[in-house]
């Protein structure tokens, strides 16, 4: 499985890449947002860099809910740099357009997806990814995981190609049970991906081999 942290934060998205295990980044306006990122310019021009840190796929995601607008923001976007994935939403006007991306070679990831419906179109159109939101499943008493394993039951009986990329990710826990079900990508917080490293009996292990190395090493 391939692990992406989803946030728009420079220094966080370094720290995972020198971990050693970072295959990409997903990011969206929220996350732009959050990291005081705003005008067409400086949105463009971070993405870029984070581009140059990371040797994987980054999705930037159109802000046009028009097929033509998202096709002239797509276009722009992927321009900037041969890793970026064009990130659009899963309208009626989003799978054309990645319709469209797809006919050109414009690699996109179909987001906001809740349904295997909604999944099941976006890889007839052609999506690269597709991105289902668990935690916001879970927050309103569905469950978030099961959508994951309907998708990836489907891709595999009908041979689709799209990769089913994990989103919405609240825990650690999410990311074991996305890798159980078949995802091929799990895009999470930095948090959540450093929380697969942290076990008590790890802990309490090292602390005796320490304790012991000192006892006969004063």
């Amino acid at each position: 499985m391939k692990f992406f942290i989803d946030t728009a934060n420079i220094d966080q998205i370094k720290e995972a890449n020198d971990l050693g295990v970072l295959d990409g980044v997903t990011t969206n306006p929220s996350l732009m947002a959050k990291e005081g990122i705003s005008g067409e310019d400086n949105i463009k021009a971070h993405y870029v860099k984070i581009c140059n840190i990371v040797d994987g796929d980054v999705s930037a995601e159109v802000i046009a809910t028009d097929f033509e607008g998202m096709v002239r923001e797509g276009e722009i976007l992927a321009a900037l740099h041969p890793n970026i994935v064009v990130k659009v939403p899963v309208t009626k006007d989003g799978i054309k357009a990645i319709k469209y991306f797809s006919s050109k070679g414009i690699k996109t990831n179909c987001t906001l997806v809740f349904s295997p419906g909604q999944a099941l179109l976006a890889a007839k159109a052609g999506a690269t990814y597709v991105s289902p939101f668990i935690g916001r499943l879970d927050d309103i008493a569905s469950d978030g995981v099961e959508l994951i394993y309907q998708i990836v039951d489907l891709y595999s009986t009908y041979g689709y190609e799209t990769q089913v990329l994990a989103a919405s990710i609240r825990h650690t826990q999410h990311i074991i049970q996305c890798a159980e079900a078949g995802a091929d990508v799990s895009t999470c917080p930095l948090d959540a991906i450093l929380g697969l490293l942290k076990h008590p009996l790890t802990d309490l292990g090292l602390e005796k081999f320490l304790s012991d190395y000192r006892k006969l090493n004063p």
